[in-house]
């Protein structure tokens, strides 16, 4: 009798085996009938951790959490039907946002397609093309030709979710009754693999069954050095950090590497708070800014050269101030993607950012004039002393995305949600030398999966974790909570509670109301306390004057503690323009 009991044990097995000789750490599995072959197979193997989910859509959110975090790819198990559909957010979130990710879907035999049987769905390419790669894998057969190919489909997989434009890779995986390891006397014959080695251990010693060199684009010498020769004509700059790409901030140089660059040239580094570059240790003669999206409506800031890395920035006022310069706009991506939805770029240079960075720096031939780079700093030091003064006489909502930045501990992870929480984060979240990973999900910039990805993002890593959310966003993802108990994660969620979409209030329709209370900021008047019981944390509601001391007591507690902070949203928002009108006044 052969060793593996059945064909699926065989085939699932050595999918599972391949994946991790690949580097596959861990595995998000939601319970099924169909993918129990996989679910024993990734449960038994030693190299890969599980993460136990109940919801299909919190788990690939939280797989999409610890991609964005470690730059690496996650797996993720269902069962067939629309199991397989509740995948699809988190896989078109991780495609825009070129987060790697596995989606591996169990799915009935082909037979019963198109026939009507129980759970059964058409998941050929169910994600369309938000998928870097699909791949319908054939049925379990003991046959050497087939498990070498499913080890190269495997390492392919592998492969695309990790390349130069990182994303979601999708494997269908069918399989046919027994689901279990239940022995089937002559399913795989104990000789199948006689004089095939490679088809029943792979390469062996772990090593995968193929090996690839990822590389990323470099600049050539001679487009250096014509972008070298742009930075030494200009007598005045700027360098655009926008939001990176996980592997970017994955990659330790990447800091340095825009230091460099400002130090060489005396360009300022407008940084976004999802950039990896805002917060850290900067060298004196780098100059970076953080409070751009507070003050850059009441300054004069025409550059002649923008160097600009990463997705869109965060702040809409910075983007309209940059699109009403004549400046010279050069856009730094490693794939070639269009990255600029005001069409103000004037090239586009696909390369690696780190080395395009670095390379820039040595190059680079710093004749700027120091005064714009010296009336930008003195523009964000101004700001902050007054954001500081502002924030101290009746805190907004803006105060608690401050005070989480402000105090997070050293090193810390902080997943921050969409609408307002990233904007104030922006807006409030001043530069510090602290090692804090700031993430958010701003490749789609929904609003759904928000405390699974930053559950998913601290399960990969020892810092401790701050998840700032929305109460909508909340709402949306209360069914994530239960991963805190299952899968080990412990944080401090600040949940500022303005009851329905304060966001709305920057939009003209508030103007008309009806209908922007009950169909845009749709109020729920929902308590949130008592899912302190359903999902055992601790839960409490403070006044805005009183977070502070409460969100540095919870970082110095173990568990999970729920600080809710509620606000007005229309006070919010006065406040907000407030602000705005006063640094126009100072500035």
């Amino acid at each position: 009798m052969s060793e593996y009991p059945n064909r699926n044990v065989l085939w699932a097995e050595t999918l599972v085996d391949e994946l991790a000789a690949g580097g596959l750490t861990a595995a998000c599995i939601a319970p099924g009938s169909r993918s129990t072959p996989l679910t024993v197979a990734f449960d038994a193997h030693d190299d890969v951790e599980t993460f136990s989910h109940l919801d299909e859509r919190s788990a690939a959110f939280f797989a999409l959490g610890r991609g964005r975090r470690t730059g690496e790819p996650t797996a993720l198990v269902c069962t067939s039907g629309t199991a397989a559909a509740n995948f699809h957010p988190a896989i078109i979130e991780a495609d825009q946002a070129r987060v790697p990710l596995i989606a591996l879907t169990a799915d009935r035999p082909p037979e019963l397609r198109d026939s009507g049987a129980n759970q059964t769905i058409d998941q050929e390419k169910l994600y369309g093309d938000a998928v870097r790669w699909y791949r319908d894998l054939p049925e379990p057969e003991p046959a050497p030709r087939k498990l070498r190919r499913l080890r190269t489909d495997a390492s392919r997989a592998l492969a695309a979710a990790t390349g130069s434009d990182a994303g979601p890779v999708h494997l269908n995986c069918p399989f046919r009754k027994p689901l279990e390891p239940t022995p089937i006397e002559g399913d795989v014959p104990e000789n199948w693999h006689e004089g095939d080695e490679a088809a029943a251990v792979g390469r062996g010693d772990g090593e995968p069954y193929v090996t690839w060199h990822q590389g990323r684009p470099d600049l050539a010498d001679a487009d250096l050095r014509e972008l070298a020769a742009a930075v030494a004509d200009a007598d005045t700059g700027l360098i655009l950090a926008g939001p990176a790409d996980p592997t970017t901030l994955a990659d330790d140089d990447w800091p340095a590497a825009v230091a460099a660059l400002a130090a060489a040239t005396g360009f300022p580094v407008l940084a976004d708070p999802l950039s990896g570059v805002r917060f850290g240790d900067h060298p004196d003669d780098a100059t970076v800014l953080g409070g751009y999206d507070g003050y850059v409506h009441a300054l004069d800031v025409d550059p002649d050269l923008v160097l600009r890395f990463g997705a869109s920035a965060t702040s809409k006022p910075l983007r309209k101030a940059l699109a009403a310069t004549d400046a010279r706009q050069v856009l730094v991506d490693p794939m070639g993607e269009w990255r600029d939805a005001e069409f103000v770029c004037s090239d586009l240079v696909v390369a690696d950012p780190t080395e395009t960075a670095r390379g820039l720096a040595a190059a680079a031939d710093a004749s700027a004039d120091p005064a714009f780079a010296d009336r930008l700093a003195d523009a964000e030091a101004r700001y902050w002393e007054h954001v500081a003064e502002f924030l101290a006489d009746e805190p907004p909502e803006g105060a608690v995305a401050h005070r989480v930045l402000a105090d997070a501990p050293d090193p810390a992870t902080v997943f921050v949600s969409n609408s307002m929480a990233v904007r104030d984060a922006d807006r409030f979240g001043a530069p510090r030398d602290a090692e804090l990973t700031v993430l958010a999900n701003r490749g789609a910039s929904g609003i759904d999966g928000v405390l699974s990805t930053g559950f998913g993002a601290g399960s990969a890593t020892d810092d401790p974790l701050v998840v700032l959310t929305g109460d909508l966003a909340y709402y949306h993802d209360m069914n994530g909570l239960l991963a805190l108990a299952r899968c080990g994660v412990d944080a401090t969620v600040v949940c500022v509670n303005n009851d329905g979409g304060g966001i709305f209030h920057l939009l003209p329709i508030e103007e008309f109301d009806p209908p922007f209370t009950e169909q845009f900021v749709t109020p729920h008047g929902l308590d949130f306390e008592p899912t302190a019981d359903l999902y055992d944390l601790s839960f409490q509601r403070v006044r805005p004057a009183e977070f502070g001391d409460a969100y540095r007591a919870s970082l110095a507690m173990d568990g999970t503690q729920v600080i809710e902070v509620p606000f007005d949203a229309g006070a919010s928002h006065r406040a907000r323009d407030r602000l705005a009108e006063s640094v126009a006044d100072r500035f």
